[in-house]
């Protein structure tokens, strides 16, 4: 299935810090490597998605993670849930380093 991205006001902040910092050139593409995955591919091996069990959307929606990237020092990770009015909508919450 084909999904449609749309981010919030933080992710939208956080995804435009990774593409005007040179230094983070490396992060950006394999953040958006993953956002192009979770358009086209939920299941994808690299991803690793799965359900946040601490973690409700704004609704009370199950919240996701995919990892954008792995064996890294703070490995960044894209949190999201699915838009629940069935419009094949990902809402991306936030972008960030795993803690």
């Amino acid at each position: 299935m084909q999904f449609t991205l749309e981010f919030s006001e933080e992710a939208a902040v956080q995804l435009e810090h990774l593409r005007s910092d040179p230094a983070l050139e490396k992060r950006r593409k394999a953040v958006e490597k993953a956002l192009g995955l979770m358009q086209t591919n939920l299941l994808h091996r690299s991803l690793q998605t799965h359900k946040m069990q601490s973690h409700k959307g704004p609704n009370g929606e199950q919240v996701w993670v995919a990892y954008a990237e792995n064996r890294t020092p703070s490995a960044y990770r894209i949190y999201w849930y699915y838009d629940t009015t069935g419009r094949g909508t990902i809402i991306v919450v936030t972008i960030c380093p795993h803690p």
